[in-house]
């Protein structure tokens, strides 16, 4: 009979879907997640200590920063879905800092002026206790900057809290002389490997 189960009872009620929350303060990620359809039920920053370890690799502390970032938000909230990424540029094996002062942006723009870099974002979904990883290295190139170029980009704020000193999203985009790898990946959330994910663990995306 419909609606029955063999035993003759009722079925059970389906189990609600998980609550995911976005371990991340940055607003770009959650735009991103938008893009493909999908809005956290809420946000909430890990807020740890992101300081890279002696000889740690850019793409290595990505990854260990996006793992991290999970499981400290996961850990209060047991019984959620929990999305982090972090996102490092990296110039040979040198990890470049976010900036968070113009002195800071100004060093990493210098450093980058003319020259090819690596923007790896690490992706980390926590889903019933199991965690699945992900991550994609983009290669950028920038054309030589002059000093009035680094200050009028300076100038415009886009560099705050920003990995390398910049967005590629923003004005900086006028900088990348050649490019390769995953667009939405160097802003900060790369969204093929993202929806793979989410996909695994159930979410529609």
């Amino acid at each position: 009979m419909a609606g029955l189960t063999a035993g003759g009872g009722t079925p059970p009620s389906p189990s609600p879907p998980s609550r995911l929350i976005l371990a991340s303060a940055s607003p770009r990620r959650l735009a991103l997640l938008a893009q493909i359809g999908v809005m956290p039920d809420a946000v909430e920053a890990a807020d740890l200590d992101e300081t890279p370890r002696a000889r740690e690799r850019p793409a290595d502390h990505a990854v260990r920063l996006a793992a991290a970032k999970a499981a400290a938000v996961a850990a209060r909230h047991p019984h959620a879905l929990v999305l982090a990424a972090d996102t490092v540029v990296g110039a040979g094996h040198r990890i470049l800092p976010k900036a968070e002062d113009a002195a800071t942006a100004r060093a990493c723009l210098a450093l980058l002026s003319g020259r090819r870099h690596r923007v790896t974002t690490a992706v980390t979904l926590i889903a019933a206790e199991r965690a699945r990883h992900a991550a994609s290295t983009s290669t950028v190139t920038f054309k030589r900057l002059d000093e009035q170029e680094i200050d009028r980009y300076l100038a415009g704020g886009e560099w705050h809290g920003k990995a390398g000193g910049y967005a590629i999203q923003g004005s900086a985009a006028a900088f990348v002389r050649a490019f390769s790898g995953s667009w939405t990946g160097v802003v900060g959330l790369p969204l093929f490997e993202t929806r793979r994910l989410l996909r695994a663990a159930g979410v529609d995306a």
